[in-house]
């Protein structure tokens, strides 16, 4: 159909054949590999990262294409189910490389898969655009192809820590809880680092293994130390079921922090009343004041078309992959070309606004560091408490 992009879904388990990355789709499509956790544990993370790749794939190709050159040029998605599976999103981008002929890739969801998968496109030499990875582990490889939307975690935790400090003075002891993988086991030793700076004593450092299912002893030990703040990492899944499990423990404390499943709806919609209080950060939010480049020049404008679309406002996930997605078009039109070593330069020198903020990577390929909103579940809305010029109320405390 006119003006609308064809997508296909593949298999991930896939093999992997080595060919050269002579023969490049060039001219009319701008071929796209995403490959995403559509099954498995990370299955709703990995639907909000396709939604926020489609409404833009499907905006711009209704308007006519990305202009490339002379000529316009339409975009297809292909895309993989590597079922929440690290080794199976290698394979993915293998495969949509080297058989699929993809002029780049957005990335896997989650630091792991990206960190791994970003070694294929290093080799291949397709730039690779992630959306969900902010641990630095990730960009210090010293890698030129990868390019990411999503701030450091220090950017995250040392305000963090600032602000709670400064509106709970009494603040002395912390506790931290991390799902034992890159990103989550990452903040949770970012937050570890950033507290001993601001003189916070964490108490009791635990992790969980991935799939854990039982956090009872945990959180007793942590409960003992009786915290001012309990600090939390994992996927939207992992923390309503330790959000729960506290509350049958009757554990609670002043302040909760969890990352990243608060900014998710489905996480205020399983926990109900369990949710109010609940603190966090997100990389993105409707109310920031951007304004920048179609097809999506402000925050609200974004926001109304995904509501439109798909019922349910959007969150910082979907909107960290629509922003991906929104630099590689700039690109593009930059490099008047389609071909990845192209793409992967104009991608290098970007430098333009968006609705998600400024979209400029540093010399590691991460995004430069912006000003990440603080929020606070209350009436099950996600009210900012900071930045200063974005706040909507204050934070309430817990306990």
């Amino acid at each position: 159909m006119v003006g609308i992009s064809r997508r296909t879904l593949l298999s991930a388990t896939l093999a992997t054949p080595m060919i050269a990355r002579t023969a490049r789709a060039q001219g009319a499509v701008l071929r796209i590999g995403a490959p995403l956790p559509l099954t498995g544990g990370l299955a709703p993370e990995g639907l909000k990262q396709k939604h926020g790749y489609e409404i833009w794939a499907d905006t711009v190709n209704k308007q006519g294409g990305i202009k490339v050159g002379n000529g316009m040029a339409k975009v297809e998605l292909i895309y993989a189910d590597y079922e929440s599976n690290t080794a199976r999103a290698v394979q993915a981008t293998e495969r949509m490389i080297s058989q699929d002929k993809v002029s780049a890739v957005l990335g896997a969801y989650g630091s792991g898969a990206v960190k791994a998968s970003s070694s294929v496109t290093e080799r291949y030499k397709v730039p690779m655009l992630a959306p969900n990875a902010s641990a630095k582990e990730v960009y210090d490889q010293g890698y030129k192809f990868l390019f990411g939307t999503e701030a450091s975690n220090d950017a995250l935790t040392v305000p963090l820590a600032k602000f709670m400090q400064a509106h709970l003075p009494s603040l002395k002891t912390m506790v931290i809880l991390s799902r034992n993988d890159l990103f989550p086991l990452a903040l949770g030793r970012n937050m570890e680092a950033a507290a001993k700076q601001a003189g916070i004593d964490v108490a009791s450092f635990q992790s969980y293994a991935v799939g854990a299912m039982d956090h009872a002893s945990a959180l007793t030990e942590m409960a003992a130390a009786k915290p001012q703040w309990v600090f939390v990492t994992g996927y939207t899944n992992d923390l309503i079921l330790v959000r729960r499990q506290m509350a049958e423990l009757k554990f609670s404390a002043p302040i909760i922090t969890m990352l990243t499943g608060p900014s998710y709806k489905e996480f205020s919609d399983a926990l109900g009343p369990l949710a109010e209080g609940i603190t966090a950060v997100s990389w993105w939010e409707a109310s920031v004041p951007y304004h920048g480049i179609p097809p999506f020049p402000t925050a609200r404008e974004y926001n109304d078309a995904y509501i439109a679309r798909y019922g349910t406002a959007p969150d910082y996930g979907e909107a960290s992959s629509t922003a991906c997605c929104i630099a590689l078009q700039a690109a593009a039109e930059k490099a008047g070309s389609l071909d990845p070593l192209a793409l992967r330069d104009a991608l290098a020198s970007l430098d333009v606004m968006s609705f998600y903020g400024r979209l400029k990577f540093g010399p590691s390929g991460q995004i430069v560091v912006q000003a990440l909103p603080l929020f606070q579940l209350q009436g099950g809305k996600r009210v900012i408490l900071a930045p200063e010029d974005i706040r909507q109320g204050e934070l309430k405390i817990l306990s």
